[in-house]
C-alpha cells in the first residue's frame, strides 16, 4: 500500500503541475488522492482540514512572514549599492574585478533579503553598467550573476532553513543558522573560483593600483548599517538573547529604521511592502499547511518506512545512498521551487539518514544547498532567468558559461555531503548540536 501510495502521490502530482495547477493544491489533492485507498472521504477531507490548520498556527512560523517582510523593506532601503561598493573596495583587484564584486555583493544581499531572486535583480542591475562599459561578455556576466545570487539563501537568516526546521520536526533553527554559514560560504568560493578563472582567461584585470584602505574604510562604513543586520540577528538567536520569531520582528524593525535613515522608504512605499510580503506570506504559510497534509498522509501509508526498505534493498553504503537522494533532489529542484521541495523530501528522507547516523542539521543543509542549485537550473530556474534578463542576454548564450559554474556548484555539494564537519563544526562549536 505505500509504494501504491507514493505513485500515487507521484503521478497526481506531477499531472497537476503539467497542467499549471498551484502547487499548494497539488500537494493537498495528491495526497488525499492517495489516502482515499483506505479512509473514506468524508474522513480524510476533515482530517486534510484538520491538518491544514494545525500545520499554519504554529508560532514558529510567525518568522516566516517577519523574514519576507525585512528582506523586502531592505530591497526598498537601497542597500544594494553600498553592499556592492564594500566588495568592490575589498575585491576589486583581483582578475576580473566586476564579476568578482558580483558574487560576493550576492551572498551579502542575498543573506538580507533572503531571495536569490532579488539579489540578482538589484546586484545585476548595480554591475551591470560597469561591466558593460569595461567590455565584459554580457553571457558571462549573467552566468555570474545568476549562479553567485543561491548562496545567500544558506547564509542566515533563512526563510528556506526555517522550513527544514518546521519540516523535520523542530531542528533547532539557531543550529541550522550558524551551520549554514560554511556552506554559504564554500558556493561562493567556488563561484569565485570560476569567475577568477575565466577573467584571467579572456584578459579581465581587477583595478589598477595599490590596494585603496582609505576607499575601504569609507566602504566598510556606509556598509556597517546593512550588515550589522545578520550580525544582531544571528548573534541574538545564537546567544540565546532571543528566538528565531523574535529576531525577525527585531529585523523588521531595524530595517524600517534604516530604511528611514537612508530615505529610501516612504509611506506610500511602505504600504505597497506591507500588501507585497502579506501576499507572500500568505502563499508560504498556506503550502507549508497544506504540505501537512502530505505528511500525515505519508506517515499513515508509512511511505518513509516502505522508501528507506527499498534504498536499503538497493544497497546499504550510507555514501551510495546519499549519492541517490541527491540525484533525486537534483533532478525535482529543477522542476520545483526550494519551499514545496522541502515540505515534501524531508520527510520522505530525514528518516532514512538518521537510520544511519546523520544528523538533521547536517541533512538540512545538504537538502537545503542541493535544492538552492534547482533555482538557477532550466526549466524553472527563477533566478537563472532574472539575471539573463538583467543582463540582457539568453539562455543558449549564458548556458555554456554555466556549465564551469555548475561543476564548481556540484563539487561544493559532494563536499558538504560528505564531509559533516563543513556543517556540523560551528554548531558544535557554539554548543548547540
Amino acid at each position: 500500500m505505500a509504494m501504491q501510495s507514493l505513485l500515487i502521490i507521484i503521478a497526481v502530482l506531477a499531472i497537476l503541475l503539467i497542467v499549471g495547477v498551484p502547487i499548494s493544491y497539488a500537494i493537498g489533492i495528491s495526497a488525499l488522492t492517495a489516502i482515499l485507498q483506505t479512509v473514506p472521504l468524508d474522513v480524510s477531507v476533515l482530517t486534510a482540514a484538520q491538518r491544514t490548520f494545525v500545520g499554519m498556527s504554529k508560532f514558529s512560523l510567525t518568522a516566516i512572514p517577519f523574514f519576507i517582510l525585512a528582506g523586502n523593506l531592505m530591497n526598498q532601503g537601497g542597500i544594494a549599492k553600498r553592499l556592492v561598493d564594500f566588495v568592490m573596495a575589498l575585491l576589486g583587484k583581483l582578475p576580473g574585478a566586476l564579476l568578482v564584486t558580483n558574487v560576493g555583493a550576492n551572498a551579502l544581499f542575498g543573506a538580507i533579503s533572503g531571495s536569490a531572486s532579488a539579489a540578482a535583480a538589484a546586484v545585476g542591475s548595480m554591475v551591470e553598467k560597469g561591466e558593460e562599459e569595461q567590455g565584459y561578455d554580457k553571457a558571462l556576466c549573467a552566468a555570474t550573476n545568476g549562479s553567485s545570487a543561491p548562496s545567500g539563501l544558506l547564509i542566515p537568516p533563512s526563510n528556506a532553513l526555517i522550513t527544514y526546521s518546521l519540516a523535520s520536526g523542530g531542528t533547532s533553527v539557531a543550529a541550522l543558522f550558524i551551520g549554514g554559514y560554511i556552506p554559504g560560504i564554500l558556493w561562493v568560493l567556488c563561484c569565485l573560483v570560476v569567475a577568477v578563472l575565466i577573467a584571467r582567461k579572456k584578459g579581465y584585470t581587477g583595478v589598477a593600483g595599490k590596494f585603496d584602505w582609505k576607499a575601504l574604510g569609507r566602504a566598510t562604513l556606509h556598509a556597517i548599517p546593512a550588515l550589522s543586520l545578520i550580525v544582531v540577528v544571528i548573534g541574538g538567536i545564537v546567544a540565546g538573547v532571543f528566538t528565531a520569531t523574535e529576531g525577525s520582528a527585531i529585523a523588521v524593525v531595524y530595517a524600517l529604521i534604516l530604511g528611514i535613515c537612508y530615505k529610501n522608504i516612504s509611506l506610500k512605499s511602505f504600504w505597497d511592502t506591507l500588501v507585497d510580503s502579506a501576499k507572500m506570506s500568505g502563499m508560504v504559510v498556506f503550502l507549508i499547511g497544506v504540505s501537512n497534509i502530505l505528511g500525515w498522509v505519508m506517515a499513515f501509508t508509512q511511505i518513509p518506512q516502505a522508501v528507506s526498505d527499498a534504498l536499503m534493498g538497493v544497497t546499504s553504503n550510507p555514501v551510495i545512498i546519499l549519492l541517490i537522494m541527491n540525484v533525486i533532489l537534483l533532478i525535482a529542484g529543477t522542476f520545483m521551487d526550494v519551499t514545496p521541495a522541502i515540505l515534501i523530501f524531508t520527510p520522505l528522507f530525514l528518516p532514512i539518514v538518521r537510520s544511519f547516523g546523520m544528523d538533521p542539521i547536517h541533512f538540512g543543509l545538504v537538502l537545503v544547498y542541493n535544492l538552492c542549485i534547482g533555482n538557477i537550473t532550466p526549466p524553472v530556474g527563477n533566478t537563472l532567468f532574472v539575471a539573463i534578463k538583467v543582463g540582457r542576454t539568453s539562455l543558449a548564450k549564458v548556458m555554456p558559461y554555466m556549465l564551469f559554474y555548475y561543476v564548481a556548484i556540484l563539487l561544493g555539494l559532494l563536499l558538504v555531503t560528505y564531509i559533516p564537519a563543513i556543517s556540523m563544526c560551528l554548531p558544535i562549536a557554539a554548543g548547540l548540536a
